[in-house]
């Protein structure tokens, strides 16, 4: 029997999960019905990188679509060593349509640079594609709708490792609930592809807890020695 909490882990694999049911839906129900009709609906697991960013900048696959300036599908190189993955776009991201911009940006582009890593040297991406209204945490539901997308970029991608910004990243990408301080220091791995995970503070949280950021130069050094160690 699959609870609700392994039936939305599913459902961000891109997994559609059939159940017996008797009587009449619930309006929750119904609401993860027609998110797996969506999702089946609009099938990335063969796009290209061109097609994969038209789906993306019209996708209405959840609600967020309604108020977004424009979606912000990532940047990079589509053959990069490492991928940075985030929670989700900002108001400034949402407005440029691009990744980690503004204070929060800049601080990644430092981190990034003491690891020896340029910002064009990486694929930079979030786990939602649509800036949630006043920056909340990801609904499951959107997180789900935008899973395909992100699993298709890491496929075509095809990093060496992926460094998880942030809580919310880890969780979702990771599906589970862990706090980040039990899921720093570790290899995670992602599925479907196997990809090393290592998962460091985001960098808006950084610069609220400045003291905090001796941690993430440790977390970087480890995601750079297990990079050295992964085959090509």
């Amino acid at each position: 029997m699959i609870d609700s909490r392994q039936h939305v882990y599913l459902e961000r694999m891109g997994i559609a999960v059939w159940v017996r049911r008797t009587g009449q839906l619930s309006e929750s129900d119904n609401s993860v019905v027609s998110l797996a009709i969506n999702i089946r609906g609009t099938d990335a697991a063969n796009m290209d990188w061109q097609t994969l960013e038209q789906h993306v900048s019209t996708c209405t696959d959840c609600a967020l679509h309604a108020n977004r300036k424009q979606a912000v599908f990532g940047t990079g190189n589509q053959s990069a060593e490492w991928m940075i993955i985030g929670e989700a776009p900002g108001a400034e991201e949402d407005k440029l349509g691009l990744p980690f911009v503004g204070r929060a940006g800049k601080l990644l582009d430092a981190m990034l640079k003491a690891a020896g890593y340029e910002r064009d040297d990486v694929f930079i991406a979030n786990i939602l594609k649509c800036r949630p209204p006043r920056n909340r945490d990801p609904k499951p539901n959107e997180a789900a709708a935008c899973s395909q997308y992100l699993h298709r970029q890491i496929a075509l991608v095809r990093p060496k490792i992926i460094l998880a910004v942030g809580r919310i990243a880890a969780q979702n990408l990771l599906a589970t609930d862990a706090p980040l301080g039990r899921m720093r220091g570790k290899i995670h791995r992602h599925e479907p592809s196997g990809t090393p995970v290592i998962v460091t503070y985001h960098p808006a949280y950084l610069l609220r807890s400045p003291l905090e950021k001796r941690k993430a130069w440790e977390d970087l050094c480890f995601a750079r020695r297990v990079c050295r160690e992964v085959e090509p």
